[in-house]
């Protein structure tokens, strides 16, 4: 994971599920992304063991350090957020070695490398509003222009970073794409505004393909358009709809063929904009609101995987 000392407690999600691991008396190992590496083909970490407690001013404490194969863990949980670039990407090779050798890797490293939480939604057509990927300024501006209401954004962002609304005959539409698409260099999703985020972008969490039975709405904050917390949204829970435990069901199959144990998909309205595969949040937010206990479920899937 990133440093545990930057997150914020009382919302990271991976915190949850090292308390949860830490309940069940798993011995916790703690690597960041410069501590994995290959040595002689053979998959090795730099260790902290590490305990953890639910407390805002002081949530982790480091014990001793160490050396192992990452084959002699019994699971690994990848929860590096992005960026995704190439560093990325070599760290799912090395945990790919490691789950050759046996070891249980949550997601799947070749799932993470293969499923772009914004062109993985291609896979799921009927679940998905009229969407564009090009780096061809023009073929963008023509799909701005026959959809007349459009958001643009980068296929490697997060957070809501470089996210636009454009509307047929904006001045400064040829500005936004040079922007996103680092001037036709980098290839930039388009999609057909959907009016319905004033309701909210709704985050809906599934362990083995199975839905978490509440969702939690992300309501933008006054003059924006994006629903990300990190833009200042607002959050406020909801039970799935009918038309949400549909989408799940159409993607649920595909996510636990390739090993997919935890994602996060974001609904607007009734389509799946994104399918966030690499560290999915929300846990404490629908823990907190509705009593439940997300990471239970998911370790207990995860200890289930391990059994067999």
């Amino acid at each position: 994971m990133d440093p545990i000392s930057s997150i914020k407690p009382w919302k990271d999600s991976s915190l949850a599920m090292l308390l949860e691991a830490q309940a069940r008396g798993w011995q916790i190992h703690y690597f960041e992304l410069d501590d994995i590496f290959l040595d002689q083909g053979i998959a090795m970490g730099q260790f902290r063991q590490l305990s953890v407690q639910d407390d805002n001013d002081h949530w982790f404490d480091f014990g001793a350090a160490g050396r192992c194969r990452l084959d002699e863990l019994d699971a690994i949980l990848m929860r590096k957020d992005p960026p995704f670039d190439l560093e990325y990407i070599y760290c799912t090779y090395i945990l790919e070695q490691a789950e050759e050798s046996g070891v249980l890797v949550v997601n799947k490293p070749a799932s993470l490398r293969d499923c772009n939480e914004k062109l993985y939604t291609r896979m799921f057509p009927q679940c998905c509003v009229d969407t564009l990927v090009s780096r061809n300024p023009e073929i963008l501006k023509a799909f701005i222009n026959e959809n007349e209401d459009v958001i643009v954004k980068p296929l490697d962002g997060m957070g809501g970073q470089s996210i636009f609304r454009v509307q047929s005959g904006d001045l400064n539409t040829n500005a936004i794409i040079e922007a996103v698409s680092k001037h036709g260099r980098s290839q930039t999703m388009a999609q057909r505004y959907i009016p319905e985020i004033s309701e909210g972008d709704k985050r809906i969490l599934l362990i083995d393909g199975v839905a978490v039975p509440y969702a939690l709405a992300r309501l933008p904050a006054e003059g924006e358009i994006r629903g990300n917390i990190a833009a200042g949204a607002s959050t406020r829970g909801q039970e799935l709809t009918e038309r949400d435990r549909w989408l799940c069901e159409q993607i649920g199959d595909d996510l636990r063929a390739r090993g997919l144990l935890f994602v996060g998909i974001d609904v607007i309205g009734d389509y799946i904009t994104e399918i966030n595969v690499t560290s999915p949040t929300c846990i404490r937010e629908l823990d907190r609101e509705f009593g439940i206990n997300i990471s239970s479920d998911l370790f207990a899937c995860i200890e289930s995987r391990i059994s067999d």
